[in-house]
């Protein structure tokens, strides 16, 4: 089909690596050590990194945000507030699915190709630290 790309974008690796450097350094300035999760735009594992002092929970609950943002390209913070609805409010129950701040898509060019999840800190921290993070990673 014209105009059509067979071929789906993910995040790379180095980019990975860059957005969890930016992410920890976010989340120390705000507060907090995050464990730090990177998925590619399926959704897998990219890059993933964990400070000393975070705690255990927080390694699945940030790789989980990651793939729920990736997943349906809305911040798990959207999440929140979508499963308030009656209509989507089942969804809570589908495994892996974190409606809690701190999980992004990962953008370009108008699409995902990937998701960034933050976890350690508060909700509004992890919340802070994701967006400092993506906005320091653009520039």
């Amino acid at each position: 089909m014209p105009g059509t790309s067979f071929i789906s974008r993910s995040v790379t690796r180095e980019a990975a690596a860059r957005l969890i450097a930016k992410a920890i350094a976010a989340s120390e300035r705000v507060g907090f050590e995050p464990a730090v999760a990177i998925v590619d735009a399926a959704g897998n594992l990219k890059a993933f990194e964990r400070s000393d002092k975070s705690s255990y929970l927080a390694v699945n609950i940030a790789i989980d945000k990651a793939y729920t943002a990736a997943s349906f390209g809305l911040s798990t913070a959207q999440w929140v507030d979508l499963l308030e609805d009656r209509g989507a409010s089942n969804l809570r129950h589908v495994p892996r699915v974190m409606a809690a701040a701190g999980g992004f898509p990962i953008m370009e060019d108008g699409a995902v190709i990937g998701g960034l999840g933050i976890s350690g800190g508060s909700w509004a921290q992890d919340q802070e630290a994701g967006e400092e993070a993506l906005r320091n990673f653009a520039q």
